[in-house]
């Protein structure tokens, strides 16, 4: 992922979270990637994805079981 550090790096990793989602490389109602090992693919800090990962969370594109991490929603 080419990220330009001139604008905040969070929304170009939700950009490329919500690509990965509509193009099906994550299904419904499979686990989503650690947040740790996103960062670590990505380049960036895991506060940066989980900012990311909150966002889709907020659109309603995830959901998250304490315990057990995030979820495609179906």
């Amino acid at each position: 992922m080419d990220l330009d550090r001139s604008v905040p790096v969070w929304p170009q990793v939700a950009d490329e979270l919500r690509r990965r989602l509509d193009a099906g490389k994550y299904k419904p109602g499979e686990r989503f990637p650690a947040v740790n090992d996103l960062a670590a693919e990505l380049d960036v800090a895991p506060s940066t994805v989980q900012k990311a990962v909150a966002a889709l969370r907020a659109e309603g594109r995830l959901r998250t079981v304490l315990g057990q991490g995030s979820f495609v929603k179906e």
